[in-house]
């Protein structure tokens, strides 16, 4: 025994030092937690931005297949040719070239630093090619591409 009454081997201060190894195994812990949320957050972000290319894409699809005479005019620029609802007073043509630049609108609106180009091949049936790009943070420019096949009438 010690000039104290106690042993030698008595762990006076051990409570301190294991509440500290607690503090820094949860604090580890917290931190994964935080960077997991982190990552999910920007998975969920890509996954918005992917739904809305997909989405804008099949939208110009059904606006190509309501217009088919007008398809080869799609894949030129888009112009304002005050073409209402429903379009009864345009030409085919004009209705594609309002409906390109409306829809150009809508997925520079929707997506960040968004970009769409229209390709047409062939006469019958045309395939109209659809590529909708964006800029996603940490992952660079993704791109959506359909096709769509338009039958000659």
């Amino acid at each position: 025994m010690s000039v104290m009454g106690r042993s030698a081997r008595d762990p006076r201060g051990f409570g301190l030092v294991e509440a500290l190894v607690a503090l820094v195994v949860v604090s580890v812990g917290l931190i994964g937690i935080a960077a997991l949320h982190a990552q999910a957050l920007g998975a969920a972000r890509s996954a918005l931005h992917r739904a809305a290319a997909v989405d804008l894409a099949a939208d110009l699809a059904d606006r190509i297949r309501a217009n088919g005479r007008g398809a080869a005019a799609y894949a030129g620029a888009g112009a304002d040719r005050g073409c209402g609802t429903g379009g009864a007073s345009c030409s085919p043509t004009e209705m594609a070239a309002h409906d390109v630049l409306l829809w150009r609108r809508l997925v520079r609106a929707r997506l960040p630093n968004g970009d769409a180009v229209v390709g047409v091949d062939g006469d019958a049936p045309r395939t109209v090619t659809i590529r909708v790009s964006w800029h996603e943070p940490n992952a660079g420019v993704l791109t959506h591409r359909a096709a769509v096949r338009v039958p000659a009438g």
